[in-house]
């Protein structure tokens, strides 16, 4: 028995964590994300005739909170879903050298469009109205940020918040009401 014991935790160690996939750019890879030329208009315009929101999530290589949201938060089934069903998602690397076009037609490097926007933590998601005025920036124009790695509960509300534009609502309930409010109604603590 005990032979039989020491092999299964041989067996158990040498498989694979249930860690997300890296690229060759050393950033994580879901299903959900998308592969596209990174011309924002084109992304928008995509992600609306799919009936999708558009999130742009800004990782970089090494960081341990995007290794700790795609390890422990984006794997939860009822998140991947959500994210999988009502959001068309694009990755940007904080340090990279691939050309983004910006909604107001500039061109740069994601790196120099991550200091255009701002951007000073991964990671960080920018979530996008159906539209987007001519002479707008992605940052000036994003209905919601998410800056850090959170739990499922708080990420699967704010994708939830956005997705059923709650921002546009004069009722008071902004997210961090909205976010409390889903708190309660789950009760048990089961998703946080």
């Amino acid at each position: 028995m005990k032979l039989l014991t020491t092999f299964a935790m041989l067996v158990a160690l040498a498989l694979p964590a249930t860690a997300a996939e890296l690229g060759d750019d050393g950033l994580h890879k879901t299903a959900w994300m998308r592969d596209t030329f990174k011309d924002l208009r084109e992304d928008l315009t995509d992600a609306n005739a799919e009936g999708k929101r558009l999130a742009l999530i800004f990782e970089q290589r090494g960081c341990i909170y995007c290794t700790k949201m795609h390890n422990e938060t984006f794997p939860k089934p009822e998140l991947a879903s959500y994210i999988t069903d009502n959001f068309f998602v694009v990755q940007l690397n904080l340090h990279g050298d691939i050309e983004v076009t910006d909604f107001d037609g500039e061109v740069l490097s994601e790196k120099n469009m991550a200091r255009k926007w701002g951007m000073l933590f991964t990671p960080t998601i920018l979530f996008m109205p159906e539209e987007v005025p001519e002479d707008a920036t992605a940052q000036s124009a994003a209905v919601a940020m998410m800056p850090g790695a959170f739990g499922a509960g708080t990420t699967l509300d704010m994708f939830t918040w956005v997705n059923e534009k709650r921002y546009e609502l004069d009722n008071g309930e902004d997210f961090q009401r909205y976010h409390a409010r889903r708190i309660q109604e789950r009760g048990d603590g089961s998703f946080d």
